[in-house]
């Protein structure tokens, strides 16, 4: 295996289904392939967005106070922590979800060293609930934990396969890059990550794996170092 220890952060848009906020096809193909992983010997952490739910920077007309609307999104996380946690359980795995905020009838406060514990039983280890502060993005969280844990490599799935020169949507020309580095990113002044994820993983040295998450299967194919998507890295 490529990596050891895995950080792997799902997008809120990608757990949802057409008629649901979750789709229970996919949290079981996720599930499945979390525990293949963790067959692998593969230690694997997880940090969900909750763009299926709520985004307190996004309101859709509603127009509450901001750290309230964070506030909101981070336990919205919660829901899909405890959804991944199902499914990786009844693929087979133990797992635990760790929040930022105390819930403690629910699932455990979070802690560096006990996360870093559960991972080396061979625990799928769910992180919830971002930094527990507002106006800060779960793509910053995912990289503030992959930090934390000593994770050797942040899987950011995202709805597109990697980094491109420009935005793919619009112009099918579009380059993508196999490797780029932070600098080069914010010369060229590309937007894979927000400002302050990319901050805090280029001052941290850490490497991001940005792939596409329309298989589930990408997960282990860039968990065993495949070329899926873009790396991110100094």
């Amino acid at each position: 295996m490529k990596y050891n220890r895995i950080l792997l952060k799902l997008s809120g848009e990608a757990l949802s289904g057409k008629d649901n906020i979750l789709d229970p096809a996919f949290l079981r193909e996720t599930g499945a392939q979390i525990k293949r992983c963790i067959d692998s010997g593969i230690q694997v952490a997880v940090v969900c967005g909750a763009g299926n739910i709520w985004r307190g920077g996004r309101q859709h007309g509603h127009s509450i106070d901001r750290v309230r609307a964070d506030q909101m999104g981070m336990l919205a996380t919660l829901i899909n922590s405890l959804a991944i946690q199902d499914a990786v359980i009844n693929a087979g795995a133990e797992c635990v979800v760790m929040s930022a905020i105390p819930v403690g009838q629910i699932c455990e406060n979070y802690s560096q060293y006990r996360a870093i514990e559960h991972l080396e039983a061979g625990k799928a280890v769910i992180l919830a609930c971002g930094t527990g502060y507002p106006f800060f993005t779960t793509d910053t969280g995912a990289l503030l934990r992959a930090a934390e844990i000593k994770a050797d490599v942040a899987m950011l799935a995202k709805n597109v396969d990697g980094i491109y020169d420009r935005d793919p949507s619009k112009y099918p020309d579009a380059v993508k890059y196999d490797r780029i580095t932070y600098d080069e990113m914010i010369e060229k002044d590309l937007h894979a990550i927000d400002t302050a994820a990319g901050a805090l993983g280029r001052e941290n040295g850490l490497t991001v794996l940005l792939f596409e998450l329309k298989k589930p299967e990408n997960i282990y194919s860039a968990a065993c170092g495949e070329r899926v998507g873009t790396i991110l890295e100094n």
